[in-house]
């Protein structure tokens, strides 16, 4: 993939990657990585888009890879307005690809956090993208949310909004991995694929702490895009492709996807597709049947573009 750099607005120096493919582009796919993670591990599904015919761009979004920001260090997406910076970071790369390969069809693809940020994305700039790709995150905002939010509202009154979580990441990744005892790593969750699990676990750019803020903008995220009348801002006919998976504690078994797709299909958009991957957890495109997963979005995608 060619790798460079982009200079944004909000002052980062946005890590970018993008892979075309050597004849006709149908359309282009930009992935939205999801947290504590990064955009390189999306390298086997840019040759498999690739192949369909389909360009592919990717960056690391603030506080994550190698995308660099005098206020986001690793863990951090800003020191205030950080979910804004995420997704302004993100208009900027986007106005990149509609540049580069004007009049080509763009489909936002999400990941877990990705899917969060691309629900706002959308519902900021809805002019900007022709398709929504929303995978293994949804938009709850019940009593656990609610109960999140307050708890990291007290925990950052008492002390560094920018210093690690001491309860969220247990709330989260520590529990969600206690759903698979005994345990093999503190990452089972994510794939049943041991060694896509080992990746992830022997990258120095995955698994790190994530600052009270961070999760803080997250929630912020959740919230504005699972209110009834902000999701109306949504285009109708916007195209919507949801996953879940149903061992993904994330996601309460893929439950939250459903409740996605049934938000979605009450505010009237018409093409929203939604599927439940059998025994699967967290990461589908690194999953054992990633390749039936990824074969079956590509021809979601063909039939559209």
């Amino acid at each position: 993939m060619q790798r460079e750099s982009y200079e944004s607005p909000t002052g980062s120096q946005i890590n970018l990657y993008s892979l075309l493919p050597a004849n006709d582009i149908r359309g282009v796919v930009h992935v939205t990585h999801g947290m504590a993670e990064h955009s390189l591990r999306y390298s086997r599904f840019a040759l498999e888009l690739n192949a369909a015919g389909f360009a592919f761009f990717t960056h690391d979004m603030r506080g994550h890879g190698k995308t660099v920001a005098s206020d986001a260090p690793q863990g951090v997406f800003a020191k205030s307005d950080g979910f804004n910076m995420v997704l302004k970071d993100q208009n900027e790369i986007i106005n990149l690809i509609k540049d580069r390969l004007p009049n080509k069809p763009i489909i936002c693809f999400g990941h877990s956090l990705g899917s969060i940020i691309n629900l706002n994305y959308a519902l900021k700039y809805p002019n900007q993208l022709n398709a929504l790709a929303c995978w293994n995150s949804g938009i709850e905002t019940g009593p656990l949310p609610k109960l999140s939010r307050l708890i990291l509202a007290i925990e950052g009154f008492l002390r560094n909004q920018n210093l690690p979580s001491l309860i969220a990441w247990k709330l989260s990744f520590e529990a969600w991995n206690l759903k698979f005892k005994p345990n093999r790593t503190k990452y089972d969750w994510l794939s049943q694929d041991e060694k896509e699990v080992d990746l992830y676990v022997d990258d120095p750019l995955c698994g790190f702490e994530v600052s009270i803020s961070m999760w803080r903008d997250v929630l912020d995220g959740v919230f504005y895009a699972g209110n009834k009348n902000n999701l109306k801002k949504l285009p109708k006919n916007l195209p919507v492709h949801i996953i879940g998976g149903s061992d993904d504690p994330c996601t309460i078994n893929g439950s939250d996807m459903e409740k996605l797709a049934l938000k979605l299909k009450n505010n009237g958009l018409s093409d929203v597709t939604c599927k439940i991957l059998e025994r699967t957890r967290h990461e589908s495109l690194n999953e054992i049947n990633r390749d039936k997963t990824t074969e079956q979005f590509i021809k979601w995608l063909k039939d559209r573009f």
